[in-house]
């Protein structure tokens, strides 16, 4: 079935979420062949038709345990130089889990590897028992967000003109420098991540030229509605930024394929998280984007009317059977690609 008012919207840009291990999305993976499996997986996104591949910034899991975790940016590293095509992306680098400085040092030099392929994902964060295991504190929300601030301030001055100065409330630099340049003329493109209204968006106003919300799609609109209204006060186009957000996928052919899904992924994690947790992963997925290839596109079409320019899908079970990602690819990108 196709949808013609599809052909009437800006091209939807689609990104795969690549399992990385915070999910529970690698468990019984022997941990010695895990890299075959992100590798392989960013490899076939890289032969089309995604247009980008993504991780998190978690060096948990969610809610910690002793499985394995795969730090992102030494996966951009790992990424830059056995894809070709697609571009590189964390949903989101957390701002005080690194140096700003030193985290615009290795992004510029990830960048020239990829050829330019490199997106910076950058939030305030929010998981606290990672902050304080890793030894960072964890400050308030007014801090976090301070911290954000600035830092993109001094990965911007890096990028565009060679080095960076900053007497910040939270970061001091004096003349850090940066070569290799971006490969990117003007610097790295920003991902604004959250969906924070008071603080977040307006950040996201000021800097980026991507508004990641993380939000269902019922939520979309109203994040639009704030971004524009931030963009309006500090005097930047709203039309130029492109609005994003990540959705969990259940697809199947038919409503019993979909319930079967369903049923997969909560027998997958009913072993690994406490009743409370399992219940509310179960709550998250049922509204993402879960039915068949139908109805996700029609789905995805209105909400391409609402201004959704870059939908970013995870699959819970694509380390283990791409069933669901095939389907995905052969049935709904087409649609609205």
């Amino acid at each position: 079935m196709t949808y013609p008012v599809a052909r009437n919207l800006r091209r939807m840009q689609f990104g795969l979420s690549i399992p990385q291990g915070s999910g529970f999305e690698l468990v019984g993976i022997p941990p010695a062949e895990q890299w075959d499996s992100i590798r392989d997986l960013a490899m076939a996104a890289d032969a089309g038709p995604f247009d980008s591949i993504w991780m998190a910034d978690h060096v948990l899991t969610y809610p910690p345990s002793d499985e394995s975790v795969w730090e992102v940016w030494s996966m951009m590293a790992a990424f830059a130089v056995c894809t070709s095509r697609v571009r590189l992306g964390q949903l989101c680098t957390c701002m005080g889990y690194r140096n700003p400085a030193h985290l615009a040092k290795m992004a510029a030099c990830i960048d020239v590897m990829s050829g330019g392929r490199l997106q910076m994902g950058i939030g305030a964060g929010w998981f606290e028992e990672e902050w304080r295991t890793y030894g960072y504190g964890f400050p308030g929300v007014a801090d976090r967000l301070g911290m954000l601030d600035e830092g993109v301030q001094i990965m911007q001055q890096m990028w565009t003109t060679g080095t960076a100065t900053l007497k910040g409330k939270h970061y001091q630099v004096d003349g850090a420098f940066c070569r290799p340049l971006p490969a990117q003329e003007g610097g790295i493109p920003l991902w604004i991540g959250g969906g924070g209204e008071k603080k977040t968006l307006r950040i996201a106003a000021k800097y980026a030229q991507y508004a990641h919300f993380g939000v269902l799609l019922d939520e979309f609109a109203h994040k639009s509605q704030v971004l524009a209204k931030h963009c309006k006060d500090v005097g930047t186009d709203f039309d130029a930024i492109v609005r994003s957000t990540t959705l969990n996928v259940t697809i199947g052919e038919t409503e019993k394929d979909v319930a079967d899904k369903m049923a997969w992924t909560r027998a997958h994690y009913e072993p690994l998280l406490p009743p409370e947790e399992l219940e509310h992963l179960m709550r998250y997925s049922a509204p993402g984007l879960v039915g068949t290839p139908e109805q996700i596109v029609e789905r995805l079409v209105k909400a391409g009317q609402a201004g959704l320019g870059y939908l970013i899908v995870r699959f819970v079970d694509a380390a283990y059977d791409r069933t669901s990602l095939d389907m995905f690819v052969n049935k709904v990108i087409p649609e609205l690609a």
